[in-house]
């Protein structure tokens, strides 16, 4: 039975699949918890950041910081691109390139160019075979995003902008809203909108006066750059925490696939051979009246 013994070969092939495919969703299934852990710790500290940062904007507005200057004649646009290390989690990196993509297409319409910082080897890949100009990368982050390997990259992207060589920067990252559901952001990060960051504190009802030292300048200039890393940071632990939920949920459709297609073939493997033998019985059915 040469057709029964390639059908076998097949189901041990799908089986040993199913094997790693398993083991895949629950190591993804328990790094997914961790990381959810970690990007619930880490937004205390961006939401109390992104207060200060909107209550020093109302408290001190003689004061303009290059972050919120526009850049109305720059022809650049910056693109900090966060996707995942590895692959198998689903269409996540897909879908956030897809968004970066339409928005690469329109500003090619208006005649303005792109730069990018990649976080992530995913993101990497991707912007090097469109040929897109990328200041920095930083990659396999592991499962813990560190914020001192993610801020030199960055910091040339914030340089470029505060210098007048960008008109806008935007962070590109798949936000976690559940298990189940990963939505991909493209959102505007600089120019920081005085009207927005006054959205995100408008819960206070009175106006904070605060007492600066050693200048204005230097405690604004330096908070609102941490007010920039805490965003990338915690775009980082969102895509971080979706991409373990991704995984796992693809490594659960596939194991489920495998377990379809074993059935599938172990009822071709029982039909085969249930022909098989009633050929033989016919054979010697034949032979015997033959006789």
């Amino acid at each position: 039975m040469a057709v029964g013994k390639e059908i076998r070969g097949k189901i041990k092939s799908v089986e040993n699949t199913k094997k790693i495919t398993k083991a895949m969703e629950m190591v993804a299934a328990s790094k997914m918890r961790k990381a959810q852990e970690r990007m619930r710790a880490a937004r205390p500290y961006s939401a109390k950041v992104r207060d200060i940062a909107s209550n020093l904007a109302q408290a001190h507005p003689e004061y303009v910081h290059p972050f919120m200057k526009s850049h109305n004649n720059a022809k650049g646009v910056g693109f900090i691109v966060v996707t995942t290390d590895k692959g198998l989690c689903g269409g996540m990196n897909t879908n956030v390139l897809r968004a970066l993509t339409h928005r690469l297409k329109d500003m090619e319409g208006r005649g303005e160019t792109a730069q990018a910082v990649a976080i992530g080897n995913k993101g990497l890949g991707f912007l090097n075979r469109i040929n897109a100009r990328v200041l920095a990368s930083v990659v396999q982050l592991g499962d813990t995003p560190h914020l001192e390997r993610m801020i030199g990259p960055v910091k040339l992207m914030l340089d470029a902008y505060a210098a007048g060589e960008l008109k806008a920067v935007y962070l590109c990252y798949t936000q976690f809203i559940n298990t189940m559901k990963q939505e991909s952001v493209l959102e505007q990060l600089l120019p920081l909108s005085t009207g927005k960051m006054q959205e995100e504190s408008k819960a206070s009802a009175h106006a904070w006066d605060y007492l600066y030292e050693p200048d204005p300048h230097a405690v604004i200039d330096d908070l609102l750059v941490r007010y920039v890393e805490g965003l990338v940071y915690q775009a980082v632990a969102e895509n971080m925490a979706s991409e373990q939920s991704a995984r796992m949920v693809a490594m659960k459709a596939a194991t489920d696939n495998a377990g379809s297609v074993i059935g599938e073939l172990k009822l071709i493997y029982n039909k085969t051979r249930q022909a098989a033998i009633t050929k033989e019985l016919s054979e010697i059915v034949a032979g015997a009246a033959a006789v």
